[in-house]
């Protein structure tokens, strides 16, 4: 029995992805203290937004297939782009509920505010062929994958000495 699968949660995950641009966070599941969320309701909802977008990456014999859970967003509220050095973003906002005077909220547990994941795509993506559907508020992008050709010995080469 291996310690390693349900320390992670029991899904495979690679710490060191050398495409990923994610920032490490030392104080991502720090939970703040009451005081400083107290006086700034605004800024950890925020951050609770942006540091709770999970995103799978998986890859197939065709394509790199990523997963992003977005529970409540429209995909007019979502956007995925690829820049020019070959890096998948994914970006967008959750709106903030409209609040009412008369209003008693008790626990505020969605997350609200902005969002970006970055990933770096490795050289067999087919960066022109690259798809995105939004359904039941997860958001599915295919990156099809380029054959890569093995090369062939076309000359030896004698060693002398």
């Amino acid at each position: 029995m291996s310690l390693i699968p349900s320390f992670f949660g029991g899904r495979r995950s690679n710490v060191f992805d050398p495409f990923s641009l994610d920032v490490f966070d030392p104080f991502k599941d720090f939970p703040l203290s009451n005081s400083l969320s107290a006086s700034f309701p605004e800024l950890s909802r925020e951050n609770s937004a942006f540091v709770s977008t999970r995103v799978d990456w998986k890859e197939t014999p065709e394509a790199h297939v990523f997963k992003a859970d977005l529970p409540g967003l429209k995909k007019e509220e979502v956007k995925v782009e690829i820049e020019d050095d070959r890096v998948l973003q994914i970006s967008g906002e959750r709106s903030v509920e409209k609040e009412d005077k008369n209003d008693q909220w008790h626990r505020v547990e969605r997350s609200s505010g902005k969002f970006l994941r970055r990933f770096r795509l490795p050289e067999n993506a087919k960066m022109d062929q690259v798809k995105a559907n939004m359904e039941n508020g997860v958001l599915t992008v295919t990156v099809p994958k380029e054959e890569v050709k093995k090369s062939e010995v076309k000359k030896t080469i004698d060693i002398t000495g």
